[in-house]
């Protein structure tokens, strides 16, 4: 294709990527955080792509966030060597993994039981620890120690391992509740203080609060990853607008069977099923009162009723996903394009890899 083609002359599904967006989107973020006194650690969960990483990094960025291993490994053969990997790491082969990872770059994991420790500890050394957090529940209500008191007992536990140390706490909560991990990172470092143990990182999270980060003033890290591309979750939240989500998903009208319904031809293979606590499967941004009202694997299906004007057959629109992050991994290539003029396609060299 002709760099100066415009990406409608690409054939759908395809997911498209405004350069312009996602420079301005890194842009805002990194002044904020700078500002904020927070470090920002973005999350590569959301578009899996080194080159994107290194824009990140080259805007203040002091490292990434990876979610696995094999993730990781992508940015580590890319030349990135500070990584903090968000999730518990247990098994033989992902043990072996890691270790052989912490011999190239500066690694940090997180923890939230003995069981995760000791297996961490039987497979590092003196001669170079691993770094380990612990990770807090202060409401998400996912993985995380659920007590101050807990987190103490488990820094305690690294501490007394030769091949760990501890440097932190982390915690991925509900949005803005802000006030909540305050008061448990500061009751926790009271109790780390009392037993001479010294917490380096207090580092917090997520796109959907990330704009009130500066409230939880103990915090010095801050975790998030969606805000490089947007989406429509995070519109609603009123944290963009649809002018600053980079990312739209090319598609055609492939049918349409009547007055009021279109089918195109990107479905839950493209599109990604999360609703986020939307009624559809996205926003169409080319005819804003069209719904998607229902996905397979290959269609979506769109009640058009709302419509004045209406989309023909064979005709290209575009959607703004619900949520971008799933939709990095459905795709082995994304479009990037300026203003809709093509420039360049590039692999999701860490698509699939989720172990």
């Amino acid at each position: 294709m002709s760099q100066q083609a415009s990406v409608y002359s690409l054939s759908t599904p395809a997911v498209l990527i405004d350069e312009n967006i996602v420079d301005n989107n890194i842009a805002r973020v990194q002044k904020y955080m700078d500002q904020a006194g927070l470090k920002a650690r973005p999350h590569i969960k959301t578009h899996k792509i080194p080159e994107f990483a290194k824009k990140q990094l080259a805007a203040g960025a002091v490292g990434i966030t990876c979610q696995k291993i094999s993730e990781a490994e992508i940015f580590a053969d890319a030349g990135i060597d500070d990584i903090l990997l968000t999730f518990n790491i247990m098994g033989d082969e992902k043990l072996a993994a890691l270790k052989a990872l912490h011999e190239r770059i500066t690694l940090t994991v997180v923890a939230d039981s003995k069981h995760t420790i000791d297996g961490l500890a039987e497979t590092f050394g003196a001669e170079k620890p691993l770094r380990v957090m612990v990770e807090c529940d202060t409401g998400g209500q996912r993985c995380g120690v659920q007590s101050p008191r807990e987190a103490l007992e488990l820094a305690q536990h690294i501490e007394a391992q030769a091949g760990l140390k501890f440097v932190g706490l982390m915690t991925y909560p509900m949005p803005n509740t802000e006030d909540d991990v305050e008061a448990f990172f500061e009751e926790t470092a009271g109790l780390l203080k009392r037993e001479n143990i010294e917490c380096e990182v207090f580092s917090t999270g997520g796109s959907p609060s990330l704009f009130s980060a500066e409230r939880t003033t103990i915090a010095n890290e801050y975790r998030a990853g969606t805000y490089i591309y947007n989406d429509r979750s995070l519109v609603r939240a009123g944290h963009c607008g649809f002018d600053d989500c980079a990312m739209h998903i090319l598609t055609t009208v492939v049918s349409r069977p009547t007055e009021t319904r279109a089918v195109l031809d990107a479905g839950s293979k493209a599109l990604t099923s999360d609703l986020l606590g939307f009624s559809d499967f996205g926003y169409v941004v080319d005819y804003p009162e069209a719904v998607i009202t229902g996905l397979s694997e290959e269609h979506a299906v769109v009640d058009l009723s709302a419509c004045s004007k209406k989309p023909e057959i064979g005709e290209k629109i575009r959607i703004i996903p619900n949520h971008t992050c799933v939709v990095s991994n459905l795709m082995d290539n994304i479009y990037v394009h300026k203003g809709g003029a093509f420039d360049r396609k590039i692999e999701v060299a860490a698509r699939g890899r989720v172990w």
